[in-house]
Protein backbone atom coordinates (compact mmCIF):
# COMPACT_ATOMS: atom_id res chain seq x y z
CA UNK A 1 0.00 0.00 0.00
CA UNK A 2 1.16 3.35 -0.33
CA UNK A 3 1.11 6.63 1.83
CA UNK A 4 -0.68 9.68 1.43
CA UNK A 5 -1.35 12.86 3.77
CA UNK A 6 -3.97 15.77 2.64
CA UNK A 7 -3.61 19.14 2.93
CA UNK A 8 -6.56 19.31 5.33
CA UNK A 9 -3.75 18.86 7.71
CA UNK A 10 -1.27 21.49 6.62
CA UNK A 11 -3.84 24.09 5.61
CA UNK A 12 -0.78 26.74 6.07
CA UNK A 13 2.00 24.52 3.69
CA UNK A 14 2.99 26.18 0.51
CA UNK A 15 4.36 23.77 -2.44
CA UNK A 16 7.35 24.32 -1.73
CA UNK A 17 6.87 22.96 2.12
CA UNK A 18 4.18 20.39 1.30
CA UNK A 19 7.02 18.51 -1.93
CA UNK A 20 9.90 18.96 0.78
CA UNK A 21 8.15 18.16 3.74
CA UNK A 22 6.51 14.89 2.11
CA UNK A 23 9.88 13.85 0.49
CA UNK A 24 11.52 13.99 3.49
CA UNK A 25 8.60 12.48 5.82
CA UNK A 26 8.73 9.23 3.28
CA UNK A 27 5.06 10.12 2.22
CA UNK A 28 4.29 8.31 -1.68
CA UNK A 29 1.97 10.87 -2.57
CA UNK A 30 -0.63 13.92 -1.58
CA UNK A 31 -4.45 14.58 -1.45
CA UNK A 32 -5.33 18.18 -2.15
CA UNK A 33 -8.39 19.28 0.19
CA UNK A 34 -7.83 22.85 -0.13
CA UNK A 35 -4.67 24.90 -0.22
CA UNK A 36 -3.07 27.87 1.76
CA UNK A 37 -6.53 29.92 2.17
CA UNK A 38 -8.48 28.02 -0.51
CA UNK A 39 -10.41 24.87 -0.02
CA UNK A 40 -11.42 24.36 -4.06
CA UNK A 41 -8.19 24.24 -5.61
CA UNK A 42 -9.59 24.58 -9.14
CA UNK A 43 -10.08 28.26 -8.24
CA UNK A 44 -6.70 28.65 -8.01
CA UNK A 45 -3.75 29.45 -10.69
CA UNK A 46 -1.07 26.74 -9.11
CA UNK A 47 -3.76 24.17 -10.17
CA UNK A 48 -5.12 26.00 -13.38
CA UNK A 49 -3.09 28.20 -15.70
CA UNK A 50 0.05 26.33 -13.51
CA UNK A 51 -0.62 22.84 -13.21
CA UNK A 52 1.87 22.13 -15.56
CA UNK A 53 4.47 23.44 -13.46
CA UNK A 54 3.29 22.11 -9.94
CA UNK A 55 2.72 18.60 -10.97
CA UNK A 56 6.37 18.75 -11.97
CA UNK A 57 7.50 20.03 -8.91
CA UNK A 58 5.49 17.23 -7.20
CA UNK A 59 7.00 14.75 -9.43
CA UNK A 60 10.47 15.69 -8.78
CA UNK A 61 9.94 15.65 -4.86
CA UNK A 62 8.87 11.85 -5.98
CA UNK A 63 4.97 12.55 -4.43
CA UNK A 64 2.07 11.69 -6.56
CA UNK A 65 -1.29 12.45 -6.39
CA UNK A 66 -3.36 10.40 -5.03
CA UNK A 67 -6.65 12.31 -5.07
CA UNK A 68 -8.54 15.29 -5.04
CA UNK A 69 -11.32 15.90 -2.46
CA UNK A 70 -13.94 17.95 -3.90
CA UNK A 71 -17.18 19.23 -2.03
CA UNK A 72 -19.09 17.48 -4.40
CA UNK A 73 -22.45 16.60 -2.47
CA UNK A 74 -24.50 14.14 -4.65
CA UNK A 75 -27.93 13.66 -2.87
CA UNK A 76 -29.04 17.23 -2.81
CA UNK A 77 -30.90 17.93 -5.96
CA UNK A 78 -30.88 21.20 -5.65
CA UNK A 79 -27.30 21.24 -5.82
CA UNK A 80 -26.82 19.15 -9.65
CA UNK A 81 -25.85 22.12 -11.07
CA UNK A 82 -23.03 23.50 -8.73
CA UNK A 83 -22.23 19.95 -8.59
CA UNK A 84 -21.66 19.43 -12.37
CA UNK A 85 -19.58 22.58 -12.83
CA UNK A 86 -17.14 21.43 -9.72
CA UNK A 87 -16.70 18.04 -11.65
CA UNK A 88 -16.13 19.78 -15.22
CA UNK A 89 -13.22 21.83 -13.09
CA UNK A 90 -12.49 18.85 -11.12
CA UNK A 91 -11.59 16.41 -13.84
CA UNK A 92 -9.63 18.98 -15.92
CA UNK A 93 -7.31 19.19 -12.48
CA UNK A 94 -7.14 15.74 -11.90
CA UNK A 95 -6.17 14.69 -15.22
CA UNK A 96 -3.49 17.48 -15.42
CA UNK A 97 -2.00 16.51 -12.11
CA UNK A 98 -2.34 12.36 -13.01
CA UNK A 99 -4.58 11.76 -10.18
CA UNK A 100 -6.75 8.92 -10.37
CA UNK A 101 -9.16 9.49 -7.42
CA UNK A 102 -11.89 12.12 -6.84
CA UNK A 103 -13.42 11.91 -3.36
CA UNK A 104 -17.05 12.60 -3.26
CA UNK A 105 -19.70 13.02 -0.57
CA UNK A 106 -23.56 11.71 -0.30
CA UNK A 107 -25.37 14.12 1.75
CA UNK A 108 -28.87 14.33 1.53
CA UNK A 109 -31.96 15.68 3.75
CA UNK A 110 -33.58 13.10 5.69
CA UNK A 111 -36.74 15.22 6.42
CA UNK A 112 -37.29 15.65 3.05
CA UNK A 113 -36.41 12.30 1.13
CA UNK A 114 -35.87 9.01 2.74
CA UNK A 115 -32.78 7.22 2.52
CA UNK A 116 -33.67 4.99 -0.34
CA UNK A 117 -34.69 8.42 -2.44
CA UNK A 118 -31.84 10.15 -1.51
CA UNK A 119 -30.02 7.09 -3.22
CA UNK A 120 -31.51 7.44 -6.23
CA UNK A 121 -31.43 11.51 -5.69
CA UNK A 122 -27.37 9.95 -6.01
CA UNK A 123 -27.42 8.09 -8.38
CA UNK A 124 -29.11 10.61 -11.00
CA UNK A 125 -26.20 12.87 -10.39
CA UNK A 126 -23.30 10.58 -10.26
CA UNK A 127 -24.93 9.07 -13.59
CA UNK A 128 -24.46 12.55 -14.74
CA UNK A 129 -21.22 13.28 -13.48
CA UNK A 130 -19.82 10.04 -15.00
CA UNK A 131 -21.12 11.32 -18.40
CA UNK A 132 -19.62 14.63 -18.69
CA UNK A 133 -16.12 14.12 -20.91
CA UNK A 134 -13.36 12.47 -19.40
CA UNK A 135 -15.13 11.27 -15.76
CA UNK A 136 -15.27 7.84 -16.84
CA UNK A 137 -11.45 7.81 -16.80
CA UNK A 138 -11.21 8.70 -12.89
CA UNK A 139 -12.88 6.88 -9.95
CA UNK A 140 -15.46 8.73 -8.11
CA UNK A 141 -15.86 7.80 -4.61
CA UNK A 142 -18.29 8.49 -1.75
CA UNK A 143 -17.24 8.80 1.57
CA UNK A 144 -18.51 6.42 4.30
CA UNK A 145 -19.52 9.92 5.77
CA UNK A 146 -22.80 11.90 7.36
CA UNK A 147 -25.77 9.68 6.15
CA UNK A 148 -23.19 6.65 4.39
CA UNK A 149 -21.51 5.88 7.12
CA UNK A 150 -23.96 2.89 8.07
CA UNK A 151 -23.18 -0.84 5.53
CA UNK A 152 -26.98 -0.87 4.80
CA UNK A 153 -26.94 2.28 3.53
CA UNK A 154 -23.76 2.57 1.69
CA UNK A 155 -25.16 -0.58 0.34
CA UNK A 156 -27.91 1.63 -1.64
CA UNK A 157 -25.51 3.64 -3.46
CA UNK A 158 -23.26 1.15 -4.39
CA UNK A 159 -26.10 -1.13 -5.23
CA UNK A 160 -27.72 1.85 -7.68
CA UNK A 161 -24.69 2.64 -9.21
CA UNK A 162 -22.28 -0.67 -10.69
CA UNK A 163 -20.44 1.38 -13.14
CA UNK A 164 -16.90 0.51 -12.10
CA UNK A 165 -15.62 4.02 -12.41
CA UNK A 166 -17.65 4.90 -9.26
CA UNK A 167 -17.13 3.12 -5.75
CA UNK A 168 -16.61 4.14 -2.34
CA UNK A 169 -14.24 5.43 0.04
CA UNK A 170 -13.76 3.92 3.89
CA UNK A 171 -13.20 6.00 6.66
CA UNK A 172 -11.85 3.19 8.89
CA UNK A 173 -12.94 5.86 11.65
CA UNK A 174 -16.14 7.25 10.74
CA UNK A 175 -17.47 3.28 10.05
CA UNK A 176 -16.12 2.24 13.65
CA UNK A 177 -16.74 5.24 15.95
CA UNK A 178 -19.67 7.11 14.05
CA UNK A 179 -21.48 3.76 12.15
CA UNK A 180 -21.01 1.33 15.76
CA UNK A 181 -19.87 -1.19 12.98
CA UNK A 182 -16.99 -3.80 13.18
CA UNK A 183 -14.09 -3.47 9.89
CA UNK A 184 -14.91 -6.98 8.33
CA UNK A 185 -19.08 -5.56 8.30
CA UNK A 186 -18.42 -2.56 6.68
CA UNK A 187 -15.77 -4.21 4.19
CA UNK A 188 -18.30 -6.76 2.88
CA UNK A 189 -21.21 -4.71 2.42
CA UNK A 190 -18.67 -2.31 0.38
CA UNK A 191 -18.53 -5.29 -1.75
CA UNK A 192 -14.76 -4.92 -2.75
CA UNK A 193 -15.23 -1.76 -4.10
CA UNK A 194 -12.83 0.31 -1.82
CA UNK A 195 -11.01 2.64 -3.99
CA UNK A 196 -9.31 4.34 -1.47
CA UNK A 197 -9.45 4.97 2.90
CA UNK A 198 -9.19 7.82 5.48
CA UNK A 199 -6.90 6.86 8.61
CA UNK A 200 -7.15 8.63 11.82
CA UNK A 201 -7.14 7.56 15.17
CA UNK A 202 -9.25 8.76 18.55
CA UNK A 203 -10.04 7.80 21.83
CA UNK A 204 -13.15 8.08 24.16
CA UNK A 205 -12.78 10.64 26.63
CA UNK A 206 -15.57 12.88 27.60
CA UNK A 207 -14.14 14.24 30.33
CA UNK A 208 -11.03 15.47 27.95
CA UNK A 209 -11.27 19.51 27.22
CA UNK A 210 -10.42 18.79 23.51
CA UNK A 211 -12.93 15.94 23.14
CA UNK A 212 -15.37 16.52 20.32
CA UNK A 213 -19.21 16.95 20.80
CA UNK A 214 -19.43 13.29 20.85
CA UNK A 215 -16.78 12.16 23.08
CA UNK A 216 -14.30 11.52 21.03
CA UNK A 217 -10.72 13.50 20.44
CA UNK A 218 -8.49 12.83 17.65
CA UNK A 219 -4.89 11.60 18.87
CA UNK A 220 -1.62 10.54 17.15
CA UNK A 221 -2.35 7.23 14.72
CA UNK A 222 -2.25 4.03 16.71
CA UNK A 223 -2.25 5.03 19.93
CA UNK A 224 -6.23 5.29 20.06
CA UNK A 225 -8.78 3.04 20.38
CA UNK A 226 -9.97 2.84 16.47
CA UNK A 227 -9.54 -0.59 14.96
CA UNK A 228 -7.53 0.84 12.57
CA UNK A 229 -4.99 -2.13 12.32
CA UNK A 230 -7.76 -4.63 12.35
CA UNK A 231 -9.31 -2.22 9.10
CA UNK A 232 -5.99 -2.76 7.12
CA UNK A 233 -5.18 -5.98 7.91
CA UNK A 234 -8.39 -6.75 6.16
CA UNK A 235 -7.48 -4.83 3.07
CA UNK A 236 -4.06 -6.65 2.60
CA UNK A 237 -5.77 -9.86 2.76
CA UNK A 238 -8.46 -8.82 0.18
CA UNK A 239 -5.56 -8.11 -1.96
CA UNK A 240 -6.20 -3.95 -1.67
CA UNK A 241 -2.99 -2.12 -2.99
CA UNK A 242 -3.78 0.98 -3.18
CA UNK A 243 -3.83 4.53 -0.95
CA UNK A 244 -3.75 4.87 2.66
CA UNK A 245 -4.56 8.37 2.98
CA UNK A 246 -4.00 10.00 6.61
CA UNK A 247 -6.49 12.52 6.87
CA UNK A 248 -5.68 14.99 9.70
CA UNK A 249 -8.14 17.80 10.16
CA UNK A 250 -5.53 20.86 11.33
CA UNK A 251 -7.70 23.09 9.41
CA UNK A 252 -11.14 22.68 10.66
CA UNK A 253 -9.72 21.88 14.34
CA UNK A 254 -6.86 24.03 14.68
CA UNK A 255 -5.81 22.67 18.47
CA UNK A 256 -4.76 19.31 16.89
CA UNK A 257 -1.19 18.18 17.02
CA UNK A 258 1.36 20.14 14.45
CA UNK A 259 1.59 18.41 10.87
CA UNK A 260 5.28 18.69 11.12
CA UNK A 261 4.99 16.25 14.57
CA UNK A 262 2.21 14.04 13.31
CA UNK A 263 2.69 13.51 9.85
CA UNK A 264 6.36 12.12 10.35
CA UNK A 265 4.45 9.62 13.25
CA UNK A 266 1.65 8.76 10.78
CA UNK A 267 3.96 7.32 8.57
CA UNK A 268 6.44 5.57 11.02
CA UNK A 269 3.31 3.96 12.04
CA UNK A 270 2.02 2.81 8.97
CA UNK A 271 5.15 1.39 7.61
CA UNK A 272 5.57 -1.10 10.44
CA UNK A 273 1.70 -2.47 10.10
CA UNK A 274 1.34 -2.40 5.71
Amino acid sequence: MKLSFMTLGCPNWDLDTICRRGAEYGFDGVDFRGYLDTIDITQRAEFTSGVAATRRQLSEAGLAVSAISSSITVCFPERLAANLEEARRTIAVAHALGAPNVRIFGGGDLSAHSQQELAEIGRQAIESILALDGASDLHWLFETHDLWVKAANCRLLLDAIPNPAFGALWDMGHTYRVGGEKPQETFDALQGRVGYTHVKDAVYDRAHPLAMEDGWRYIFPGTGQLPLAQSIGILKANGYTGWLQFEHEKRWIANLPEPEDIFPAFVQWAKAIV
